[in-house]
């Protein structure tokens, strides 16, 4: 295994403990004392809600309080899983946490139904959506979908296949869509014709699995690949949400939104510059992935953050504006689309990430990777 890693600034060395809430007296963050007291340095408790459970996708806020970077910047984050049960934006939207990781076109359909939210920090700038079929399928791009069983999970998950298939003129008509488990059992099973995938998870999953032809684990060979990244159908994913009208209003939340950036920059460089840890600790945080599983998802995961040559988190006007077209024209097997209409200007703002990268840089971070690679991640059969 190959670890060519970036040179980032030495954010600490690797702690023993992957605890998710770190232990100190606290106050929450709106700035107002905590019932429970103490004296001492207090620190601000802060909640995260994540849209999935524990593993490497969220490596880098798990990192940010194994390695004491929230501690540093003066807070208390407790880190709370979502197996489905938990819609982030919704948990944010009803005041039950202070920040949310959720995909852009799933809260653009929110804000449009009422919900106040702001994308302060656009950490996946690139798109992990896969379309995978088989090599011997003819399945090279979405305009060969026409006529084919096409795995979608639904749930929001599905924007980025509409839209490419918008773009190509297809629609469920031509298509027949194909509702899928967050697994790769359907395809395998010849079920579905292409599947849905990540590129740090799904996609994986096939290549820990064994040829019954053969023997041996399937290898790249064996799919044809089609990433939503390279169709104009490719849509921002993972971001940092916050409550709008705090923003607008509360000042010690705009003094924790800064502080808490920050501390996610530092877990994310953390993340790319020692993934075999990071990995080690997101298991230890509750991950169920076998160790090359979750070493990978860590590993593709950095893939989709760095490098950043505008900064960690700061929204490309670009990218934003292709995953608003996009989200406006996709119609699902339901007729149903995520938005009607344009979103707000209070959507999404650099402002806060902006500060954060600024304070970073003034003490030397590198917050842009540009010297980032990879490493080579070998899979064993199951992820083990």
């Amino acid at each position: 295994m190959r670890h060519s890693r970036m040179r980032f600034a030495t954010l600490g060395a690797v702690a023993a403990s992957a605890a998710l809430i770190l232990s100190a007296c606290s106050a929450p963050a709106d700035g107002t004392d905590d019932a429970s007291g103490g004296g001492g340095d207090e620190l601000t408790s802060v909640k995260l809600q994540l849209q999935w459970l524990p593993q490497g996708q969220f490596a880098g806020y798990f990192a940010a309080v194994d390695q004491g970077f929230f501690e540093e910047e003066g807070l208390d984050v407790e880190i709370i899983p979502s197996g489905g049960d938990i819609v982030p934006q919704d948990a944010l939207a009803n005041g039950d946490v202070d920040y949310a990781i959720a995909w852009v076109p799933k809260v653009l359909g929110s804000i449009e139904a009422g919900a106040n939210l702001t994308n302060i920090a656009q950490i996946f700038q690139r798109s992990g959506t896969l379309q995978v079929s088989w090599a011997d399928s003819g399945i090279d791009s979405v305009a060969d979908f026409e006529g084919k069983k096409i795995g979608s999970w639904g749930f929001g998950n599905e924007w980025e296949i509409f839209a490419a298939m918008a773009a190509e003129g297809l629609d469920s008509s031509t298509v027949e869509i194909i509702t899928q488990d967050f697994n790769m059992n359907a395809f395998l099973q010849g079920d579905i014709d292409a599947a849905q995938a990540m590129t740090y998870n799904e996609y994986a999953q096939l290549l820990e699995a064994v040829d019954p032809d053969t023997g041996e684990l399937y290898t790249e060979d064996d799919f044809n690949v089609i990433s939503y990244q390279d169709t104009v159908g490719a849509m921002l994913q993972d971001a940092i949400w916050a409550d709008t009208e705090r923003l607008e209003s509360d000042e010690a939340y705009q003094e924790t939104t800064v502080k808490f950036l920050k501390a996610v920059i530092k877990g994310w460089i953390f993340a790319a510059d020692d993934p075999q840890a990071a990995s080690d600790i997101t298991i230890a945080a509750g991950s169920g992935w076998g160790p090359s599983h979750e070493l990978w998802m860590v590993n593709e995961t950095n893939k989709l953050i760095w490098p950043a040559p505008d900064g960690i988190g700061v929204i490309d006007e670009a990218a934003w504006n292709q995953t608003v077209e996009g989200a406006l024209s996709a119609v699902n097997e339901t007729g149903a689309s995520p938005i009607t209409e344009e979103p707000p200007a209070s959507a999404w703002s650099n402002e806060w990430i902006q500060k954060a990268l600024d304070e970073l840089t003034a003490d030397g971070v590198d917050v842009t990777g540009e010297g980032f690679a990879p490493i080579d991640v070998e899979l064993v059969e199951g992820g083990n």
